[in-house]
């Protein structure tokens, strides 16, 4: 009897088995929302520490302790883009979902983010990666190098139809699901545009991009991301690009509410 070579790099039997699914916006992020983005970071070179904010009270065991919020922090080697990580006990919310990744930009070190965009969890981390990938390239992370239409040329090129009552700012994708949208940003968004600031309660403040994904209409949403209005076109044409993708993604675990409506084929 010959033994196999490598025997240590052998399937764990008890892994769920793997499978080549799409449409990608519908495929979940395969349980791992943190790690397929920092796997990304990592390969970009973006440094990482870890903050945690806590209650310690007086003579209080330390495995007692009350964590409040613990966040991951990758910045970029020039120190102009970052993305936090943060699941805390009291998460900001998007469509009623708690937000997994924040990123934000800036143009000098000295200044405070000039725009922020916002990931629940479920985005699929490859469109996640592939935003930031552009924002890693783009050399100035604050200015637009596209106007709006090149976002929805994006996702029409995979074959999302344009909205009937408004084609220059809303597509979705050919089943109904998922959506992106041109239009006033969610409350709390952080955008360096001043005009956010003094927006009155009655005026419709700086546009900017929401995309989500509704599969059953009127039940909770699978994802959400929001982009404020100073995320450069361009940035979110790639994660468009990247979400509406018509390739397979591999995953083991698949969304409870999508499963029965993706296409897969086993991994072998």
């Amino acid at each position: 009897m010959e033994a196999p070579l490598y025997s240590h790099l052998q399937p764990d039997p008890s892994a769920p088995p793997a499978f080549w699914v799409g449409p990608r916006h519908l495929a979940g992020d395969d349980g791992r929302p943190y790690d397929a983005v920092a796997d990304a970071l990592a390969g970009l070179g973006w440094t990482s520490l870890t903050i945690v904010r806590g209650r310690h009270e007086p003579d209080e065991a330390e495995q007692d302790r009350q964590v409040l919020r613990s966040i991951v922090l990758h910045i970029s080697p020039d120190g102009l883009r970052w993305a936090q990580w943060c699941m805390a006990d009291e998460p900001f919310h998007l469509g009623a979902l708690p937000i997994a990744w924040q990123i934000s930009a800036r143009d000098e070190t000295t200044s405070l983010a000039g725009w922020s965009a916002y990931f629940t969890r479920d985005v699929p981390g490859e469109a996640v990666a592939d935003f930031l990938l552009a924002l890693d390239a783009h050399e100035q992370p604050t200015v637009p190098l596209a106007g709006a239409e090149v976002v929805l040329d994006a996702v029409a090129t995979q074959g999302w139809f344009r909205d009937i009552d408004e084609p220059q700012a809303a597509a979705m994708d050919p089943t109904g699901a998922s959506h992106i949208s041109l239009g006033e940003v969610p409350p709390l968004i952080q955008d360096g545009d001043p005009r956010v600031l003094v927006t009155e309660a009655d005026e419709v403040g700086p546009a900017g991009w929401q995309t989500w994904s509704e599969p059953v209409l009127g039940a909770p949403y699978l994802w959400v991301a929001s982009f404020a209005a100073g995320v450069p076109h361009d940035l979110v044409a790639a994660f468009a690009t990247s979400l509406s993708s018509t390739a397979p993604v591999l995953r083991r675990v698949l969304p409870e509410a999508t499963q029965e409506r993706l296409l897969r084929a086993p991994a072998t």
